[in-house]
């Protein structure tokens, strides 16, 4: 990694072995992306992993919308490691390689499923406007719920926190994987 060690477990303090074996005790079975992050603050590390699993485990989203949901953040921040590890997992839930491989290009997918649709355009809401309309809220409302749209949007918020950290710190994908380029502005 260009800017953090990757630390081995015999390295680590008696803050950041907690945290590694508390980040394992749940339904992740490796310290990978973004966890390498967090060992710079376990107390931080241990709150937001416990948020990261619930909005990657437990909303009410179903899986290939949640992924989804995801892919759009990871495209908006350009974030490698997101990108590489969720578009895997949303076409393994059932997102088209079509819809996948229009976000990555950054134009909007035809959608067949307007559920999938839907999500799109509140991700891409939230990202673009940093809110949403009253028209897309009681769209949201009817469709999913206000519970699940608060789901959704702690899925944002919680992935684009991630996305940060993975290009601040410049933390690569597991095999080096990278998002087609959109350009920085310095």
């Amino acid at each position: 990694m260009k800017r953090l060690p990757l630390l081995q477990y015999d390295e680590l303090d008696d803050e950041q072995k907690n945290l590694h074996d508390e980040i394992l005790s749940g339904p992740r079975t490796r310290i990978a992306g973004p966890m390498h992050v967090w060992f710079l603050n376990p107390e931080y590390g241990s709150l937001i992993q416990k948020v990261g699993a619930y909005c990657r485990f437990r909303t009410s989203l179903e899986p290939r919308l949640s992924e989804l949901a995801i892919i759009v953040v990871a495209r908006f921040w350009n974030a490698d490691v997101e990108w590489a590890t969720h578009s895997k997992i949303a076409a393994e839930n059932g997102i088209s390689a079509a819809i996948i491989n229009s976000i990555e290009n950054n134009t909007r997918p035809n959608f067949e499923n307007m559920d999938e649709e839907l999500i799109y355009e509140l991700t891409n809401s939230i990202l673009q406007n940093k809110g949403i309309s009253d028209k897309l809220f009681e769209k949201a409302s009817d469709k999913l719920g206000k519970k699940t749209l608060l789901e959704l949007t702690a899925i944002v918020g919680y992935y684009s926190n991630i996305a940060i950290q993975l290009n601040v710190f410049q933390i690569p994908s597991a095999d080096g994987e990278k998002i087609k380029d959109l350009d920085y502005i310095d």
